[in-house]
């Protein structure tokens, strides 16, 4: 986004100096004294001059303005993960539904029939009543037959919810070069143009293979989205400290739509429809477009005057993959949840609709509280202490989600998993770009096409393997092994705590680099002393 234009300032806000505006303002001087209606119309004229001029100047100085670049990126990804999030208590149910329409999921009674006993029984002993013919023996075979079609459609619903993140993670390798050459803002707008289509597929699609092309489809614009939005916000705020408080807001916006996408699909799938709540997503995105054409106006921009890092640098920096893997590991945990909870809910709690939607909703809040808590805290107390803090807690609540046996039970593991995943991202996300700025060069496209590949692997796996996994060691011990996995990689974010600059690793050891000048001359010391030793053996076997 460039600068205003100050000559294009001047002019709206300074009288104009053209001789021949000079004399249609003498004419209209000296008609003054005409008829009441000229004069109306010309001071109608002049008022709507002026209002136009103001909302011009407005324009023209708020495109400067890096708080509209955090907005608009905050609303994008809000939108994106609405659409991410609002299919999750939608789909599940919707899929069994279509393949059985005549027995729809919400008319199999949660309980059992009350028990009849049979004819000529009514002076029975009570204690003999629980051995006496029933009627309701087909809803135990029923509840069973229910259960192992659930089971099995796991794995469509996973593999549908990871589509999007495979193809993101394919997208996302070439948006952020492209950044690179053309600027920022024609990637989002691509990606708001992308996420509406999806979204009216979402509104009218009736089988399994239309909604994967429509989930698939959303993962292009994602990438659009997020790496556009978080290379323009990392280019807008320089300073360290001021961009990690920047990334917490938009990832403030990215934990709104995670906190309203689930609860506003089940409550609006329940009372309203299943096209409803795209088709308002679809309106929102509309909005969100014009704001972006309006005050971004998309345009080619000059290519950066400084050589970009390329990926394989930034793949092969040892410190941007262990701030990348404490995002693919902390979403993991949520991303395998999305389509096995609801599922597993529906079939130890029978839950409704509205039920499976709400259930995500303390985890949504926390995230909100957590990224903003942390985005400027977690630059006090070390960003790598804060994000290993944040996976140790998620290996906690994933190990405490299997105990549950009503929804009430779920608030306080769903509530701890959201709030730490906002430390571990609203810490990585902006120590990605200090690694860029300290080891690399200040381009900050590629690198967060790899925070967001970082992002999408955990959305990829987790669904995809959800569904197996659940099939074959079932839901419990899924939770225990990725659990097992945050406690294993949360020390490695230790080595973030120091990590060495652009000319550290220039220099190489030397006076700048005493540790490593001391590692060295241990290493020559020892090498001394292994010679020695050779030298010593040789001279006894002559």
């Amino acid at each position: 986004m460039e600068l205003y234009d100050r000559k294009e300032l001047r002019a709206v806000m300074q009288p104009t100096t053209n001789p021949e505006a000079q004399i249609h303002h003498g004419a209209a001087t000296n008609n003054s004294s005409g008829s009441p209606m000229d004069n109306a119309a010309q001071s109608h004229t002049a008022t709507d001059e002026g209002t136009w001029g103001t909302i011009k100047t407005w324009m023209i100085r708020w495109r400067g303005s890096r708080r509209l670049v955090l907005v608009i990126v905050a609303i994008a990804l809000l939108l994106d993960n609405m659409l991410l999030t609002v299919v999750v208590p939608i789909i599940p149910e919707f899929l069994y539904d279509i393949r059985h329409p005549d027995a729809p999921l919400s008319s199999f009674p949660k309980t059992p029939p009350p028990p009849t006993p049979a004819p000529g029984c009514n002076d029975a002993p009570q204690s003999d009543l629980t051995t006496l013919g029933y009627e309701n023996s087909s809803w135990y075979a029923e509840r069973e037959e229910r259960h192992k079609e659930l089971v099995e459609e796991t794995v469509e619903v996973g593999v549908m919810f990871a589509s999007k993140a495979f193809v993101q993670l394919l997208a996302n390798p070439i948006v952020g070069p492209l950044t690179n050459k053309i600027g920022y803002s024609i990637p989002m707008f691509c990606g708001f143009v992308v996420m509406f289509f999806s979204t009216i597929i979402f509104a009218f699609g009736r089988t399994y293979t239309v909604l994967f092309i429509a989930r698939a489809l959303q993962g292009i614009g994602s990438s659009c989205s997020s790496v556009s939005g978080m290379g323009m916000l990392a280019d807008r705020f320089t300073d360290d400290k001021e961009r990690g408080n920047a990334m917490g807001v938009a990832l403030g916006g990215l934990a709104l739509g995670v906190l309203i996408g689930p609860p506003f699909g089940g409550i609006m799938y329940e009372f309203v429809g299943k096209s409803a709540p795209f088709l308002i997503l679809s309106a929102l995105a509309l909005l969100d477009g014009l704001l972006q054409l309006i005050m971004l106006q998309p345009s080619i921009q000059a290519p950066q005057t400084v050589e970009p890092p390329t990926l394989k640098s930034l793949i092969s920096d040892p410190y941007i993959l262990v701030a990348s893997g404490a995002i693919t590991f902390a979403n993991m945990g949520i991303a395998m949840l999305e389509p096995s909870l609801p599922i597993w809910m529906m079939d130890r709690m029978g839950a409704s609709r509205w039920e499976q939607g709400v259930t995500f909703l303390p985890a949504s809040i926390s995230y909100l509280i957590g990224t903003n808590l942390f985005g400027p805290l977690g630059h006090k107390i070390g960003r790598w202490l804060a994000a290993m803090l944040g996976l140790i807690i998620i290996g906690i609540c994933l190990l405490c989600i299997p105990m549950a046996t009503s929804m009430n039970h779920l608030i306080l593991p769903n509530a701890g998993l959201g709030f730490a995943i906002g430390m571990v991202d609203s810490c990585m996300m902006p120590e990605l770009g200090y690694l860029v700025d300290i080891r690399h060069s200040a381009v900050y496209g590629s690198v967060y096409a790899l925070g967001d590949v970082a992002f999408c692997l955990g959305f990829a796996i987790g669904p995809a393997l959800s569904g197996t996994l659940v099939n074959s060691i079932g839901f419990e011990w899924m939770l225990v092994g990725i659990a097992f996995l945050c406690f294993c990689y949360a020390p490695l974010l230790r080595f973030l705590k120091n990590p060495p600059t652009r000319e550290e690793k220039k220099v190489g050891p030397g006076v700048d680099n005493p540790a490593m000048t001391s590692d060295m001359n241990t290493m020559e010391m020892a090498k001394s002393i292994n010679n020695n030793i050779d030298t010593a053996g040789d001279s006894t076997k002559l």
